[in-house]
């Protein structure tokens, strides 16, 4: 099966939903004409990104008015959103919804939220808990939210679960400058593990970054489509607006891991036992706990009697 897949490197408005709606309608109909399947937006494009205290003024429920037009885009291409979703007890994630055939299909909330240096994310949003791969009309796909991918935890989980291609929409800023390189810091190391990842579990991955300037943060953008072998097949610019399209063909997932047979050779039941001696070591501020299967066939310490003063004096 092969079909085209296309990114929009956007630069969103800032807390302003409807400019960033039309936005997306424009870019989906530009992807429509372009013969796309399927496009992905980065992450938080539907409202930008440093939103702060704006997070409720923003989030959006499944069931709201914007959820049921963006269901109805795309009856004309699939498409990866990034928003701010508001639960039904009132949580507000940082979310990627995988939108096809008139339904959402499937909604990934980031679980891995920076605080530190610029970020401030874990103030704003509530956590996810899980990470899925689901089953599209393009086949088993993952989403993956900008620092998720940077655990490689959640790129071996969604490979174990089956996923061919993963998406990831993110909004990496401009981050270490230096002279004599083309490119920033951030954007050498994000093309790097990319690159791995593609490599090491035999998947497409594409990564959707966003461009220009918010609350004077600079991103990227360098959006890129890699195949399983690590190859780039189709590269956006760089700290500018652009409209990628690559071609997808799951035939190359099979030869790669014909090749290189590694998820089949994971092995599951080391990596859970290893996993949960890990969890069970003491720290420091934790004692050591013994399993109950130890303490059932231990006896019970006896207790050293008293002797009081006035017997031993006699």
């Amino acid at each position: 099966m092969s079909f085209k897949i296309g990114i929009a490197q956007i630069n969103p408005k800032l807390g302003d939903l409807g400019a960033n709606l039309v936005l997306y309608e424009e870019k989906i109909r530009e992807a429509r004409e372009n013969g796309v399947d399927l496009l992905v937006f980065p992450e938080l494009s539907l409202t930008g990104y440093f939103l702060r205290d704006m997070v409720p003024n923003v989030a959006l429920k499944l069931s709201s008015r914007e959820m049921k037009h963006l269901k109805e885009l795309s009856r004309q291409v699939a498409f990866v959103a990034g928003l701010v979703e508001e639960s039904s007890d009132y949580r507000f994630y940082n979310s990627a919804v995988y939108f096809e055939g008139g339904e959402v299909r499937h909604v990934h909330r980031k679980v891995y939220l920076p605080t530190y240096g610029m970020f401030d994310e874990q103030r704003y949003f509530a956590r996810g808990d899980r990470i899925r791969a689901f089953d599209s009309k393009f086949g088993r796909m993952g989403m993956l939210i900008c620092e998720d991918l940077w655990h490689p935890s959640t790129v071996c989980l969604v490979a174990l679960d089956g996923a061919l291609v993963i998406v990831c929409p993110s909004s990496s800023p401009l981050r270490g400058i230096r002279e004599g390189q083309p490119q920033d810091d951030n954007a050498r190391y994000w093309e790097l593990i990319n690159r791995s990842y593609a490599e090491t579990f035999g998947l497409y991955l594409i990564y959707g970054n966003r461009a220009g300037f918010e609350d004077g943060v600079g991103f990227w953008g360098g959006s890129e489509i890699l195949d399983p072998f690590g190859n780039v097949l189709a590269k956006a610019k760089y700290y500018d607006e652009d409209q990628v399209v690559g071609e997808i063909a799951l035939e190359t997932v099979r030869r790669k891991r014909t090749v290189s047979p590694l998820l089949r050779d994971e092995d599951l039941d080391l990596t859970i036992n290893e996993l949960m001696r890990i969890r069970e070591r003491p720290t420091a501020t934790q004692p050591l706990r013994v399993p109950a299967a130890q303490q059932k066939g231990r006896k019970p310490k006896k207790q050293a009697k008293k002797v009081s003063k006035r017997k031993k004096r006699k």
